[in-house]
């Protein structure tokens, strides 16, 4: 950002520039690849791999970061996955492929991953990706250097994933089927081959890497979600950009079914018209109602991505996973009845991005920015909205999940460098924790009285026994002592007058 952005941020939004301000002091990178003693794992000296850290740095600023800052060898491994699979997804968006040529690559491009010297110098012109598959012999040759678990889970997911991605591109090929997913169900599927089993595969390099728990590979359910999550936010938000290169992913039974205040004969009908001309009837109201049925479906992962979260045990993991996941519940808050979406690409702004970065750094923060977003995509739901009662019921499921895991009357300290707990008193909760905390204590205490009552009743009224044999063994220790040093000084003594004679 130059100096005349930062004012200008400072005059219109000075909030959000404190919030920067902060991010670019206190936001250290935690690791630098270039630096020698790294290069035994980010692969630096190695021109292939610095080739493959800028394609990273190319095809994904989201993500380049924060991939760079997982520990170890986890770092380059990701990076050759993440590159590997932009490759295959590169070539599905690619609209001027046939299907004739499409459909072979996709299906064996995990093949194509292992042979030295392949490239593909076919993409389309426009293709913004398309270099990494005409240089791709610099991806294959460090998937080489890698361990075999870490080439086999890539692969095999490379291999599920170009399948998929096939199977539904043959599918929008055929004249008889209409382009995109026809029911959520649908939807659903091609999410999991783009995304979710990005997830599977990301929980195996986890796992693989040592860096988390072996069974959290075999968490399918939940690393699905976390990647339906983030994939379908990016469908949603990705409306206008998408319709316009007439890539349709949105599902028919969402934009065209009366169940969800839809109807549309075709998607670009949900576009908002230009000023000056003449809106058709009911279009912008019934595309809100459109827009808000693909916000609720992508909130129906949240709770399970939360559950994936809590599982993580590693730091940069952790951070890893949770900052795209923070990210895209305010990506769906900022779509959530927002018209702008039907007319231009929307993001969330830096400073809400970089507030993010620095909150997501344990499960109970992160649960609680679910809460924040989830609160306030349900203040602005209408009661009008046919999907007002299921969007109250996710955002309420994110609440109680909230609540069950990270009771908010509980209250963290973390001053001083050190975490204490603390009740609020002033929730109502709270006040009935600190009642029962408080008749537990005096029922204790009774217990405790009666006891020793009736242990000096078994004694005569006396104090119980086992404090005077107590006493009485103290002073034995010590008379015994004595004797000892006595006798020994005695003997001493006599050795050296026997000596000294």
């Amino acid at each position: 950002m130059g100096i005349s952005t930062w004012l200008l941020l400072l005059l219109t939004h000075p909030l959000e520039f404190r919030t920067l301000l902060q991010y670019h002091i206190y936001h250290d990178q935690k690791r630098d690849i270039t630096a020698k003693n790294e290069h035994a794992t980010s692969g630096w000296d190695r021109p292939t791999m610095r080739r493959c850290w800028d394609f990273l740095d190319m095809t994904s600023r989201s993500f380049s970061a924060v991939i760079k800052e997982l520990e170890g060898d986890l770092a380059r491994v990701v990076c050759l996955f993440y590159l590997v699979l932009r490759g295959l997804d590169t070539i599905e968006d690619d609209m001027t492929l046939p299907g004739s040529v499409k459909d072979p690559l996709l299906r064996n491009f995990h093949k194509h991953s292992l042979t030295p010297g392949f490239s593909f110098t076919g993409s389309g012109p426009d293709e913004k990706d398309r270099q990494l598959l005409v240089e791709y012999p610099v991806v294959i040759e460090e998937l080489g250097y890698l361990p075999e678990a870490y080439r086999n889970a890539i692969i095999a997911i490379t291999e599920k994933m170009g399948a998929g991605m096939a199977d539904f591109c043959a599918r929008a090929e055929d004249e008889k089927q209409v382009a995109g997913p026809e029911t959520i169900a649908d939807y659903d599927l091609y999410c999991h081959y783009v995304a979710g089993l990005v997830g599977e595969g990301l929980s195996l390099l986890f796992s693989a890497s040592g860096k988390e728990s072996p069974h959290l590979g075999a968490q399918l359910e939940l690393s699905n979600s976390m990647g339906l999550l983030l994939q379908k936010t990016n469908i949603t938000r990705d409306f206008r950009e998408d319709v316009d290169e007439r890539r349709y992913f949105w599902p028919r039974e969402i934009w065209a079914g009366a169940q969800y205040g839809g109807g549309f004969g075709r998607m670009e009908e949900m576009c908002t018209p230009p000023e000056g001309t003449v809106s058709l009837p009911g279009v912008r109201e019934r595309a809100a109602w459109v827009q808000s049925a693909m916000v609720l479906d992508a909130l129906r992962h949240a709770t399970d991505s939360l559950d994936y979260l809590r599982m993580l045990k590693n730091q940069s993991v952790f951070n890893f996973c949770a900052i795209p996941a923070t990210m895209a519940m305010a990506t769906l808050e900022l779509c959530f009845m927002n018209p702008r979406m039907f007319t231009t690409n929307i993001k969330i702004r830096k400073a809400v991005a970089a507030s993010l970065i620095m909150r997501s750094t344990n499960p109970r923060e992160v649960s609680y920015i679910f809460r924040e977003f989830a609160r306030k995509i349900h203040a602005r739901a209408l009661p009008s909205d046919p999907n007002f009662i299921r969007i109250s019921v996710a955002c309420g499921k994110i609440e109680q999940w909230c609540e069950h895991y990270y009771p908010s009357f509980v209250l963290i300290n973390t001053a001083g460098g050190s975490a204490s707990q603390s009740i609020d008193s002033t929730d109502a909760r709270g006040r009935t924790y600190l009642e029962y905390q408080k008749r537990d204590d005096l029922r204790s205490k009774k217990i405790r009285l009666e006891e020793i009552r009736a242990s000096m009743a078994m004694n005569g009224g006396r104090v119980p026994a086992k404090q005077d044999v107590g006493l009485q063994e103290l002073l034995l220790y010590i008379g015994g002592g004595l004797l000892v040093v006595v006798c020994v000084t005695a003997a001493v003594i006599y050795l050296v007058l026997q000596i000294s004679d």
